[in-house]
């Protein structure tokens, strides 16, 4: 299923503003903040993301659609930052994948539960080395 065309619901924004504040901590491992700069605000701005982490990238699903402000701030940035588990990393290359290559990266837990998910839509984010 694409999500191309789709927005998050009103309820969204206020789930974001508590989400944002736990995640990236380390005893919130799925979640993670999402630090990017607005295209033309040039404000910081965060997201919470569920995060799905592999040697030198992290996967995010994309409920909404690759059209949200956060993936085309990314995009146009060409990265940003990851907190994840209480650690900042600088990310880049921000790039839309299938779902194949997210399941490949998931562990076996994650794995089971993307599987069942509608979900089509990816970014896939390298980690800056010495970031």
């Amino acid at each position: 299923m694409s999500t191309e065309s789709r927005r998050p619901p009103q309820a969204t924004q206020y789930f974001n503003k508590v989400a944002v504040r736990l995640a990236g901590r380390r005893f919130v491992p799925m979640w993670a903040r999402v630090d990017h700069t607005g295209r033309r605000s040039g404000r910081t701005y965060r997201t919470p993301v569920a995060v799905i982490p592999a040697p030198g990238v992290f996967y995010i699903g994309l409920p909404w659609g690759r059209g949200t402000d956060w993936v085309r701030n990314l995009r146009a940035a060409g990265g940003g930052t990851v907190v994840w588990k209480g650690t900042t990393y600088a990310v880049s290359d921000p790039t839309f994948v299938d779902k194949d290559e997210a399941l490949a990266a998931a562990r076996p837990l994650q794995r089971r539960m993307m599987a069942r998910w509608p979900l089509a839509d990816y970014l896939r984010l390298r980690r800056v080395a010495g970031g």
